[in-house]
């Protein structure tokens, strides 16, 4: 029976394409009009038909990391790309709407990330070998979208650039006091504190990103412009003239939406400005995929516009500007991929082949889903004052502005 639904769901999802599928009793069935992009799989486990209708993310992705699954010749790309197509375009068949209702109704209880489980959450991810970023990331260890102003831009390139962009529109100036939620290894703090001459206070829950942030600023001789916390952003005190937080909102969850907002609010100067980036949502608000709820990022979410607009709408702050970066993010999971696969045997030796599977599902699912999915990354620029910043964005794209920011800081 499970067998014979899976067939017309799968008939249902792919349209466009051609899927071969060979199904654990032996049996091989094509799907999709035959033209354009191709894929062939292979279900090991006679169980697999009913999980990937109760559950199709969480059941193909953990049965091609424990190889109860296998695509041909291994092109997850091919097949993620193919699968993820179709699935923006489909929809759910009617069958499986009830499953997507409930886990929509649960999503509340999933997302609800007090201090104590944000720390757990964090610490799943965050914690991990430092060894393992230093395989895929840029030398600055920027673990968010980078930005592509030239297509044959390199990592470090486009990570510089993302930062500089961010500090265009946070109109740093030397001696203002930042605060840095969700600070990473340091490095937006460190360029804000080195480049702009701000004085930056960045938080962060991960223990092995608050150890590498304050070595590196010490290494830099920096430490007296840049200081790290271990801490919820809940818990920071006092005002700063700059609120900056980079690839921390998937992490706050729907039920801490207000908030987080209400934090920023707080924290900021009448005369402040805030720049969030953030992954966002180009549809309607919805689930995390399960797989990467259970196995990446616990506790995370991607919003939709309108989710963060409701929480900014409840705030006493202007919208000041509101920037969508399409494919950017796509093109940096790429980087990140072809990185760690040169550098695959490494990985091996710091955890085993089935985690490498994984981190190689992780990656290209991300990619496949900025490519095909409406995921895109928001930058919602916030500030107290309507006049704190200028009234058109010339400011961040006439020649030289950039470069006008940092000398001012020297």
């Amino acid at each position: 029976m499970w067998t014979k639904v899976l067939d017309a769901f799968l008939t249902h999802l792919f349209r466009q394409g051609t899927l071969t599928l060979t199904f654990p009793d032996g049996t091989t069935k094509t799907y999709g009009d035959g033209k354009g992009p191709s894929a062939a799989m292979t279900l090991h486990d006679p169980a697999l038909p009913r999980k990937i209708l109760l559950s199709p993310d969480l059941a193909v992705g953990e049965a091609y990391v424990d190889q109860r699954l296998t695509i041909e010749n291994d092109d997850l790309h091919g097949f993620l790309g193919l699968a993820i197509h179709n699935i923006g375009r489909q929809g759910q068949p009617w069958f499986r709407r009830p499953l997507v209702l409930l886990r929509h109704l649960g999503r509340t209880l999933q997302q609800f990330n007090p201090a104590h489980r944000s720390k757990e959450n964090v610490a799943h991810h965050y914690d991990l070998s430092g060894e393992l970023y230093d395989l895929f990331l840029d030398a600055d260890r920027q673990y968010s979208c980078a930005y592509f102003t030239r297509p044959d831009m390199t990592l470090e390139e486009a990570q510089e650039a993302k930062k500089h962009h961010i500090a265009g529109k946070l109109l740093i100036e030397p001696g203002m006091r930042v605060l840095d939620i969700g600070c990473g290894w340091g490095g937006m703090a460190l360029t804000l504190a080195r480049d702009y001459g701000a004085e930056v206070l960045g938080v962060t829950l991960s223990e092995e990103q608050h150890a590498v942030a304050c070595a590196r600023a010490d290494k830099a001789g920096l430490s007296d412009r840049a200081r790290f916390e271990l801490m919820d952003y809940r818990d920071v005190t006092g005002t700063f003239d700059r609120v900056v937080s980079v690839g921390m909102f998937e992490h706050v969850g729907v039920p801490h939406y207000r908030e987080y907002f209400r934090t920023v609010r707080e924290r900021l100067k009448d005369e402040g400005i805030a720049l969030i980036h953030t992954i966002g949502r180009c549809d309607v608000p919805a689930t995390t995929s399960p797989w990467i709820a259970k196995y990446i990022f616990p506790g995370g979410y991607v919003p939709s516009m309108s989710e963060a607009l409701r929480a900014i709408e409840d705030q006493d702050i202007f919208t000041t500007d509101i920037e969508v970066w399409r494919l950017h993010y796509a093109d940096t999971l790429r980087h990140w991929y072809n990185r760690f696969m040169g550098n695959i045997d490494i990985a091996r030796t710091l955890y085993d082949d089935r985690f490498c599977r994984m981190w190689r599902y992780y990656l290209v699912a991300c990619e496949q889903t900025f490519r095909f999915n409406k995921q895109v990354v928001f930058q919602f620029q916030l500030a107290p004052k309507q006049t704190s910043v200028p009234l058109t964005r010339d400011y961040l794209y006439r020649h030289g502005a950039l470069e006008d920011l940092r000398h001012a800081a020297e």
